[in-house]
Formats: C-alpha cells, sequence, structure tokens
C-alpha cells in the first residue's frame, strides 16, 4: 500500500498487516501439514488398510478455538476502526461532495465550488457528506485509507484529518459507465493560511479575464475535458470545437441550430436535446455554475473552431 498521510492510516494499516500476517501463517501450517501427512501417509503397499483412528479430539479443539479467538480479535478491532472512522469529530470542516457521471463536485461552506479538485486545510478534521446525482460511486483516497460509497437519493458520511501538506490521488472504486476510469481528482492538503488565502480567491475567480479566457480556464476546472474533447474526436460527448452555428442531427432524427441558446440548454439541461450517436449521461450543472460562469463557457465554445 502507498505510504499513509492521514490520522487514521496507521490504525487502518495495523488491522489490515494482523489479517495479512496471521492468514499467511494458518494457511503454511494448512499447507505444509498437507504435505508432510501426504507423504508420511501415503500408501506404500498395494493391499495395506490405513489406520483405524477416526479422530483426534485434542487437534479437532485446537483447529477451532484458535480460530473463533482471532476472528473475535479481528471483529472488535475492525469495529473499533470502523467507529474512529465513520464517527466525524464535531468540529470537523464539513464539505459536500456529489458524484457524477464522471466527475466529482466539491461544494465548500463560503459557497465556492470545485470539480475533479478538492483543497483541504492541514491538520484538521474534514468531513465529507456525500451523495450521487446518477449511480453508484464510490469515493476512494487511497493515501489516506478511506472509501465510502456515493448513493442516490441519500448522504453517506465519511471524514479524514491530513496532519501534512501535500497532493493525493483520488479516485471512483465503483464500476460507473463507460468513462468510469477517467473519474479521477486530486487532493490538495493545503497549510491554514493557504488554505484560507484560496477560499477568499476562489470566490474571485475569473475577475479580470475576458469571458473567453475566464471559460477556457473553467472547461478544465470543471472537468469538462473528462467528456469533450476540442480536437474533434469522439469521446464520451460529442467533441465541442466547431460546433457553434451549424445544424447538428439529433437522435430523435431532428435537426438543431447550435446557437447560444442551444450550448446554454445543453449546459443545464443535458436531457433535452441528445445528439445522434451519443448517450444521455451528461449530468446537469443547474445550481453548479452561475450566470457569469454560463457565459463564460459559451463564450468558449464559440471561440472554437472546427479541426
Amino acid at each position: 500500500m502507498p505510504p499513509g498521510k492521514s490520522t487514521i492510516a496507521s490504525d487502518v494499516d495495523s488491522l489490515f498487516n494482523f489479517i495479512l500476517y496471521g492468514s499467511t501463517v494458518l494457511f503454511l501450517i494448512v499447507v505444509i501439514g498437507m504435505i508432510y501427512f501426504v507423504v508420511k501417509y501415503r500408501a506404500k503397499e498395494k493391499d495395506k488398510l490405513t489406520s483405524g483412528v477416526s479422530h483426534n479430539l485434542k487437534l479437532e479443539l485446537l483447529w477451532s478455538i484458535i480460530p473463533t479467538i482471532l476472528v473475535i480479535i479481528v471483529f472488535f478491532w475492525g469495529f473499533r476502526v470502523y467507529l474512529k472512522m465513520y464517527v466525524p469529530p464535531r468540529d470537523a470542516y464539513e464539505i459536500k461532495v456529489t458524484g457524477q457521471r464522471w466527475s466529482w463536485v466539491f461544494d465548500y461552506p463560503n459557497g465556492a465550488t470545485t470539480i475533479g479538485e478538492l483543497n483541504v486545510p492541514r491538520g484538521k478534521p474534514v468531513k465529507l457528506l456525500i451523495s450521487s446525482k446518477d449511480v453508484i460511486h464510490s469515493f476512494y483516497i487511497p493515501d489516506f485509507r478511506i472509501k465510502m460509497d456515493a448513493l442516490p437519493n441519500r448522504y453517506t458520511v465519511t471524514w479524514f484529518e491530513a496532519p501534512e501538506p501535500g497532493g493525493h490521488n483520488l479516485f471512483c472504486a465503483e464500476y460507473c459507465g463507460t468513462s468510469h476510469s477517467g473519474m479521477i481528482g486530486r487532493v490538495n492538503v493545503l497549510g491554514e493560511r493557504e488554505f484560507n488565502d484560496w477560499l477568499e480567491s476562489s470566490a474571485s475567480f475569473g475577475e479580470g479575464l475576458s469571458l473567453e479566457d475566464y471559460g477556457e480556464q473553467l472547461f478544465t476546472q470543471k472537468a469538462c475535458v473528462t467528456c469533450h474533447n476540442i480536437n474533434g474526436k469522439a469521446h464520451t460527448g460529442p467533441p465541442l470545437n466547431g460546433i457553434y452555428n451549424v445544424k447538428i442531427n439529433m437522435a430523435d432524427g431532428s435537426l438543431v441550430l447550435s446557437d447560444e441558446n442551444y450550448i446554454r440548454e445543453s449546459i443545464l439541461n443535458p436531457q433535452a436535446k441528445i445528439v445522434a450517436g451519443y448517450q444521455p449521461v451528461m449530468p446537469t450543472f443547474q445550481g453548479i455554475l452561475n450566470d457569469r460562469q454560463i457565459d463564460a463557457l459559451v463564450a468558449y465554445i464559440k471561440s472554437l473552431e472546427k479541426k
């Protein structure tokens, strides 16, 4: 496993190692014993009968009591670690996590929103309130030893505390469709001052930029690149370069002019019109993007030339 980078990681690793080494020892005892008895008591003469001994009480008690004790130890040890992992401290900093095909959306208490990138303070417990907009996903940070399912129509909770600054990989550990392997992200553990500065700057992100430049930044930040290419090649969603002000074939056989209203509708209500040859899997960005961000994405897509 990768080095543990959260306060719970050492507890999880200790339990894992106990189960691993205990299982290895029992496996060797059984296999070596089996080989020994096969060799020692093999049939030496064709017509010679085997021993009439039917059982050994001491041996039977031994192989029943020892595994039972080990199972009880693992149960109580695991239950203690489980409670520690899934009952967050009262003062934990809460972040809302939403899984959707195929990205992670993070909503912070100050109103900031990120997609695919989770920023957290160092040395402070962070509570994650997790849900899904479509199918079952699984929020997994290997370095922190935490994994929790993201379920539609209900919330799940997990938490962690990262004592050291740094970056960590984030994955979806539940197969959720064709681009499951692309549902990855990054967790950035920041110092307290750096984290507070980021929170403050996130509210003013995009100020001073043209709509096209702002839209280009949003296209990456909001994980549009997960499903859409701008090089003319098909992906989970259709390529977006050169689509402005042309007629596009829809799945129902109709032709739609891809003007500003069509692009805006496709961002906020992507199931309204489905492009021919593609599945209706894009999530809505209603409530995630404000009006200026939508305008910026529309301006950026309009600026993309066909390749």
